[in-house]
C-alpha cells in the first residue's frame, strides 16, 4: 500500500496526489473490515431483531384465521343501453312544418314532437264527409222505398221480382254508406297523423328533418327517444365462469340470496362502476340471462336493469358491473396485504404457537372485500403476518405478534 501523504501538496505533481488518494482510501477500508472482524468476535453478538442482547423481538401485526360465510363479488364488463329505444317515424308523408320538442330534453309519451302540413288531409277529410252524407241520404231513400213495397207485397200488387229489387237496392245503400264511413275515418286518421307525439316517455335525439324538408313513405324518420329511466346494462358471462358457478352452487360450495327470477336469470344485485372508479348510487338487480351460449364469443349474454331516475347514466357507456348475491359459506380469507409473490408462487408467513414466522405456500380463489379467499394452505385458527414484514423478512425468526385490526371495506 502506498504511503500516506503528510506533507503539503502544493509542490506534488498530479500522479503524485493520485497516489496519495489511493492510500486514504485503503487505509479507510482497512479500519472498516477490521471493526466488522471485531464486532463478529464479540461473544454477545446476536443478529438484529432475534430476541437475544441485540434487542427485543420486532413487532409486526397478525391476523388468526377464522371460517365464516363469505359475501363475493363477480365483476364484468358491460355497456349501458335504454331500457326502450325507439325511432319516432311520420305515419303519412308530407312536409314537415315546425318541429315542437327541444332536442335532447325529456318528454313524456303523447307529447307533440312535430307538425307536417295538414290542409291536403284537411281536403280530403271534407270530401269523405261529404261522401258519407251522399251515401246516408241513397240509404235512407232505399229504406223509404222499401218500406212503402212492403204491404204491396203482402196483397199482392206488385211482382216478388220488384219487391227483391228494392230490398237489393236498399242493402246497396247501407253497404255504400259503411264505406263511405270507413273512408272518412281513414281521412280523420290522417289528418290526426300530420301531429307526430312522441310514442314512449324518454329522452328525444336530434331532428332528423328540418322545417320544409319533405317526408316520404321511403324516408319517414323524423327523431328517436331513449327511455333511460331504468337503464339496461347488457354483458357477458363467459362459459367457463358459468359452468363454474353452477358447479360450486350445485356441490354447496356458493350459496344464492334470493329465488330465481320467473325467466330464470339468479335474483342479484348489480351495482354499475362508473369509468372514473365510481359506484352508481342506486343497485339494480338482473333481470335476464339468455337461454343459449352466443356462438360469436363463446359466452352467454346477460342483462341487468338499474334504476336511473337523475338521468347520470347514459346509453352506450362502457362500465363494469359488480354482482352481489354469491355467499362462500365455510371460508377462510385474509388480507390481500399478507399474500406474497414468491419463486414458489403465492405465501404467506404463519405465525407458529412459539411466535416464529414460517413461510406457508397458498392457494387463491378469487377476493372479497378487500381480502383473499384462500382454498389451500391454512386452516381455522392460524395466525398470519399482514403487517412488518421489513423488520420479520427471516423464517425462523422470532416476532412479537399484535392483533391486525382491519379498516371498513370501501
Amino acid at each position: 500500500m502506498p504511503a500516506l501523504c503528510i506533507s503539503s501538496s502544493v509542490d506534488r505533481s498530479p500522479a503524485q496526489k493520485g497516489l496519495c488518494l489511493q492510500g486514504v482510501m485503503s487505509f479507510a477500508v482497512a479500519a472498516l473490515l477490521a471493526l466488522l472482524l471485531a464486532a463478529c468476535n464479540r461473544p454477545d453478538a446476536q443478529g438484529p431483531g432475534s430476541g437475544g442482547a441485540g434487542g427485543p423481538p420486532p413487532e409486526v401485526t397478525v391476523i388468526t384465521v377464522k371460517a365464516s360465510s363469505q359475501p363475493i363479488e363477480l365483476e364484468y364488463a358491460g355497456q349501458t343501453a335504454g331500457s326502450r329505444e325507439t325511432e319516432v317515424r311520420a305515419r303519412v308523408a308530407g312536409i314537415v312544418q315546425k318541429r315542437l320538442y327541444v332536442e335532447g330534453a325529456m318528454v313524456k309519451a303523447g307529447a307533440p314532437l312535430f307538425q307536417l302540413d295538414a290542409a291536403g288531409f284537411q281536403n280530403q277529410l271534407a270530401s269523405a264527409e261529404a261522401a258519407v252524407a251522399i251515401a246516408e241520404a241513397r240509404a235512407s231513400q232505399a229504406r223509404r222505398d222499401q218500406a212503402r213495397l212492403v204491404p204491396l207485397i203482402a196483397e199482392r200488387a206488385i211482382s216478388q221480382k220488384e219487391f227483391d229489387d228494392s230490398k237489393s237496392a236498399l242493402e246497396l245503400a247501407e253497404a255504400t254508406l259503411k264505406q263511405s264511413k270507413a273512408q272518412a275515418s281513414e281521412a280523420r286518421l290522417n289528418v290526426s297523423y300530420t301531429r307526430v307525439n312522441a310514442p314512449i316517455s324518454g329522452v328525444t335525439g336530434v331532428a332528423a328533418k328540418s322545417d320544409g324538408n319533405l317526408l316520404t313513405a321511403a324516408d319517414s324518420l323524423l327523431t328517436t327517444i331513449v327511455q333511460t329511466d331504468p337503464m339496461f346494462v347488457n354483458f357477458s358471462v363467459s362459459e367457463a365462469d358459468y359452468l363454474r358457478l353452477n358447479k360450486q352452487v350445485n356441490n354447496g360450495q356458493l350459496s344464492i340470496d334470493g329465488k330465481r327470477a320467473a325467466n330464470g336469470s339468479l335474483a342479484l344485485t348489480a351495482q354499475v362502476r362508473l369509468a372514473d372508479g365510481s359506484l352508481h348510487p342506486r343497485a339494480g338487480r338482473l333481470n335476464f340471462a339468455s337461454e343459449k351460449v352466443n356462438s360469436q364469443n363463446g359466452s352467454i349474454d346477460v342483462r341487468a336493469e338499474v334504476p336511473n331516475p337523475d338521468g347520470s347514466l347514459r346509453p352506450g357507456q362502457f362500465v363494469r358491473v359488480v354482482l352481489t348475491g354469491v355467499n362462500r359459506p365455510n371460508t377462510l380469507s385474509i388480507p390481500q396485504r399478507a399474500v406474497i409473490d414468491s419463486p414458489m408462487g403465492k405465501i404467506v408467513f404463519k405465525v407458529t404457537p412459539d411466535n416464529k414466522l414460517a413461510p406457508q405456500p397458498v392457494e387463491l380463489d378469487g377476493w372479497t372485500q378487500g381480502n383473499w379467499i384462500v382454498t389451500k394452505g391454512i386452516q381455522d385458527g392460524d395466525r398470519v403476518l399482514v403487517e412488518g414484514f421489513i423488520k420479520a423478512n427471516q423464517p425462523g425468526m422470532t416476532v412479537k405478534p399484535v392483533a391486525y385490526a382491519a379498516s371498513a371495506p370501501k
